[in-house]
């Protein structure tokens, strides 16, 4: 087999800054710094230096000096990667951090690929498939959630589960496998009544794991939040209101959206992506159709639908208006709100005469309205908040594993499958020898979220989005 090489990549973002950091590792990762690196204590190398210590000097490309710079060396394997690994932090202009990767190359290192170094730590066993790809999730969190389910993920909550979940299932096929060996004797070294409760509560836990992933997907990629109604209502102005921008043009034309306006922002910790969609109505305008069409979508797509009125509408076209948006949302997981706007065109004392649950029967047990003005900036919190209520993200620290990856959901689904045709097995008293394959895929499964089983391809398939120098 060929050694192993030596990688380098540039470990921060492309650009200009202060300072950046081009990260090598593999075994020749401190012979080759020492080949480019001169410390300030004349004579000094960095091979033979002590772990975990960062020393002071220049990059020279022969007798040119390139920068100078800071190197911490860590050696194998208590390292990110389980190799040697450097980290030279150099000033951040881009002809430095690419004239040093140059200067590397030609010493023998070679160009990282996206996720190398992630994958080095995984192969090398300083983290199971699941940390490995929570790394990936870390950097990319753009909100508080999200950034701690992956913490979380990454310190090993997720893979210590499912570890737990495969030794109750080793020792299960191990008894199973074992009357096997005793067939002749009809022996039964396994208690079917305990099988099966272990496997019901096996097939308990890996069901709330399939659960999670609908609060994990929404912390992961934002929650999707539509605003819908008729046209003037002001669905733009309440958009522009909770992003504190003006995102959407605002006008007294009816029709004036007719696309999608998206865009993100935060609220207590939780990623929200607000969809201003094209006013509901009948029109002949083509491009304008388009728009409604859409929106029905984005209707569809939503976790939560906010359906904006006014105010000075009889009652009768607000429930007409309510009764077409439920005939959308088929699901239990979404949720409407409905948005009365405009509220101060009308009366307190109409207020609460004209709104109320009882005069909006209309609306379904578990749906709300909120009066409003989407130019008072006091109310339009009280609607933020009200949606934190909603997706009711309890604090992170208080809830168990929360799956947020799509290919832990489908693993998971496979799993579930597997598990219930054991489930079935030991009702129907089926034979050891297939009880135990029916186990073993369940194994199988379950490795395949921690890489205790693994393929090239599927590697292949989750580093891929790494990016370079991680």
């Amino acid at each position: 087999m060929s050694p192993t090489p030596t990688i380098c990549a540039i470990s921060t973002p492309p650009g200009n800054g202060a300072i950046a950091i081009v990260r090598l590792s593999g075994p020749g990762a401190i012979e080759i710094t020492d080949g480019i690196f001169r410390s300030i204590t004349k004579g000094k190398k960095l091979k033979g230096q002590a772990p975990n210590t960062i020393h002071f000097g220049a990059v020279y490309d022969r007798d040119e000096m390139v920068d100078e710079v800071l190197v911490s060396i860590f050696h194998a394997p208590h390292s990110y990667t389980g190799e040697d690994l450097v980290e030279i932090s150099c000033h951040g202009a881009q002809y430095i951090q690419q004239r040093i990767l140059q200067i590397l190359v030609h010493q023998g290192a070679v160009m990282a690929r996206p996720g190398e170094f992630t994958e080095r730590a995984f192969l090398n066993a300083k983290m199971d498939l699941s940390q490995a790809e929570a790394v990936a999730d870390l950097i990319a969190s753009n909100s508080k959630a999200a950034h701690q389910v992956a913490l979380q993920q990454m310190r090993g909550g997720f893979s210590n589960q499912i570890k737990d979940l495969r030794g109750q299932l080793v020792r299960l096929t191990s008894l199973v496998e074992l009357e096997l060996d005793f067939s002749e004797e009809d022996v039964e070294f396994a208690n079917r009544e305990d099988l099966a409760a272990l496997i019901e509560n096996i097939r308990s836990h890996v069901g709330y794991l399939i659960q999670s992933f609908s609060l994990g997907n929404v912390i992961k990629k934002g929650v999707p939040v539509a605003i819908v109604g008729k046209p003037n209502v002001g669905k733009s102005t309440l958009l522009n209101a909770l992003l504190k921008e003006d995102k959407a043009i605002v006008s007294h034309i009816a029709g004036t959206t007719r696309d999608v306006i998206e865009d993100t922002i935060s609220i207590e910790g939780i990623m929200f992506r607000f969809i201003d969609t094209a006013g509901i109505r009948e029109t002949s305008d083509f491009i304008e159709n388009i728009g409604i069409r859409k929106t029905y979508q984005k209707v569809g797509q939503a976790r939560v639908v906010l359906l904006v009125v006014d105010a000075r509408d009889k009652l009768d076209i607000i429930c007409k208006s309510i009764m077409e948006i439920q005939k959308q949302i088929r699901d239990d997981s979404k949720h409407l709100i409905l948005i009365i706007n405009k509220a101060d065109t009308v009366s307190v004392e109409e207020q609460k005469t004209k709104f109320s649950k009882k005069t909006l029967s209309c609306l379904q047990s578990n749906e709300d309205f909120i009066l409003l003005s989407a130019l008072n900036e006091a109310q339009v919190h009280d609607l933020a908040m009200k949606l934190v209520e909603k997706i009711n993200i309890k604090p992170l620290e208080e809830q168990n594993t929360i799956v947020t990856s799509v290919r832990h959901f489908d693993v998971l689904q496979n799993a579930e499958r597997a598990l219930l045709r054991v489930s079935e097995g030991l009702e129907t008293g089926l034979s050891g020898d297939l009880l135990a394959q029916d186990i073993r895929e369940v194994l199988h499964y379950l490795g395949e979220i921690s890489g205790e089983i693994t393929t090239d391809e599927i590697l292949g398939n989750i580093f891929k989005n790494f990016c370079i120098g991680k």
